[in-house]
């Protein structure tokens, strides 16, 4: 129970379902909702080939460079109160966003945006896995969860080519205004006001500053490849400090953070850190699928933006289909036959997107690898957040949420930064005799078979990294218990069941 007006009220887990499904599907939408609204914002406010990547970039970067920080907030001042400021942040920038009269003003808004999303993100995964005990109901908690991320990220791109299509690209940002009043709303109502953590423990500013800024280092000096060689001088630099500071950070939390944002020892948990880098290979996969897929579609197949939204409701479906019926097929295999079959069939359907034609049609090109890519991936989604937050103390819930989703952001910032460079090294190598279409698709192509090959290499990480047996609890310090309804002190007694087995 907790208090709210002056009255009491039980926490409703319908209502914090509700809760955290509304700021997941925000979050997840605006990652892509952009994407067929791009060639309009390069029209109407003056953007050159490199700077637009930006608008996506700008986003998941500070998205998930923060992730962890704001992981470590909702675990020391109490998930309600991030969730809140998320949301609002989230709302405000949205609305400044969808005001901008030029490239620095979108771009900043979408960095803004995401330092709101690195707050709802964590708090929001941490209130759902404290709120439903292990077992059945945290499994279909998860998989509604897992839904929305993949049907969020899928659907964004229909929403936006509706909005572009009919209204105005703006409302891709403007859209976001009433979702963030209906996330405060039901947070004010149905997340409890449990007690903060410690609130003695220090916020790693150092940790995340140097993360942010090693991760954003890394992401700018490979978009400069689309221009710049790889031997230049700003090229190599770029990635050395880039290397300098990523070093730094592992550095300091592991030996003079107090209270690291990583718990570096949480990476010795085989499950924890294969399940993470299995989450960056799908991530990059999805994240540039829903952009070069968008630009061919339009760039070269002439789809107007609504036709090239509704051209991905397929990928939709699967990814949305294939995460709810995880659930089920949890209780017959473990998550780790399901990401090795999974990572193959979406290898096949990434190999299959690699033979797109310049002349191509949708039912060949699109509609075919789109089912199963989805089919092969949605069912990814629920095994890999259940190894994720395997044996990961209830206190540190919001740390554990914080990686993965950290692993999410920066896999698909990271990796469409590099592919954008693989398409434009390949695009600009093609024959001079080719036509531009046959060179865009020779370089999207390229980018595609790539995918293919980071899941087959998630494939072998499940094979070689994530137990056969789930992991016990991970050592660490005793717990400090939040106060309230959502601690779960028992948490980590608990049995484990079929659907958290890796």
């Amino acid at each position: 129970m907790y208090k709210n007006s002056g009255k009491e009220r039980a926490v409703s887990p319908g209502g914090v379902l509700w809760t955290v499904s509304v700021a997941q599907l925000m979050v997840s939408l605006d990652v892509s909702v952009v994407n067929v609204a791009l060639p309009s914002m390069r029209t109407a406010l003056g953007f050159d080939e490199s700077g637009l990547s930006w608008v996506v970039n700008a986003y998941t970067l500070t998205f998930g460079g923060l992730l962890l920080l704001g992981g470590r907030a909702a675990d020391r001042f109490g998930r309600r109160p991030l969730l809140l400021i998320g949301l609002a942040l989230f709302g405000i920038t949205s609305l400044l966003g969808g005001l901008a009269q030029d490239p620095g003003q979108l771009i900043a808004a979408r960095a803004v945006q995401g330092v709101g999303a690195a707050l709802i993100a964590p708090a929001a995964l941490a209130v759902l896995t404290t709120s439903f005990p292990a077992g059945p109901q945290r499994g279909k908690a998860l998989g509604v969860y897992s839904a929305v991320t993949a049907g969020g990220a899928a659907v964004g791109v229909v929403v936006g080519g509706l909005l572009t299509e009919y209204v105005n690209w703006r409302w891709v940002m403007l859209v976001n205004v009433p979702m963030a009043l209906i996330g405060v709303w039901l947070a004010r109502h149905h997340v409890a006001k449990a007690g903060a953590g410690d609130t003695a423990r220090r916020l790693d500013v150092v940790g995340a500053i140097l993360a942010t800024l090693g991760t954003s280092l890394l992401v700018f000096a490979l978009v400069r490849t689309e221009t710049e060689s790889w031997g230049s001088a700003s090229t190599i630099g770029g990635l050395v400090v880039a290397a300098v500071l990523l070093t730094g950070f592992f550095v300091y939390e592991g030996t003079y953070a107090k209270e690291p944002l990583l718990r570096l020892r949480v990476l010795t948990n085989r499950s924890v850190s294969g399940a993470n880098l299995f989450m960056m290979m799908v991530s990059i996969t999805i994240f540039t699928s829903f952009f070069f897929v968008s630009l061919y579609l339009q760039q070269v197949l002439g789809m107007g933006a609504l036709k090239a939204g509704l051209a991905f409701l397929p990928f939709c479906l699967g990814l949305v289909v294939g995460s709810l019926y995880a659930v089920k097929l949890l209780a017959r295999f473990s998550a780790r036959q399901l990401l090795i079959v999974g990572g193959i069939i979406g290898a096949v359907g990434m190999a299959w997107f690699s033979q797109i034609r310049p002349d191509g049609t949708f039912l060949v090109d699109v509609l075919g690898p789109s089912l199963v890519t989805s089919f092969g991936i949605g069912p990814l989604l629920v095994p890999i957040a259940n190894a994720a937050t395997a044996g990961v103390a209830p206190h540190e819930a919001g740390m554990a949420s914080g990686l993965l989703n950290s692993a999410r952001q920066l896999g698909g910032s990271i990796g469409l930064a590099a592919m954008g460079t693989v398409a434009a090294t390949v695009t600009s190598d093609a024959a001079a005799s080719a036509s531009p279409g046959q060179r865009l698709t020779d370089g999207y192509g390229m980018v595609f078979a790539s995918n293919s090959g980071l899941l087959i290499f998630a494939v072998l990480v499940a094979v070689f990294i994530l137990p056969r047996k789930g992991p016990g609890p991970m050592p660490g310090p005793a717990p400090r218990q939040e106060a309230g309804p959502m601690a779960r002190p028992d948490a980590r007694r608990e049995k484990a069941t079929p659907a958290e087995r890796g």
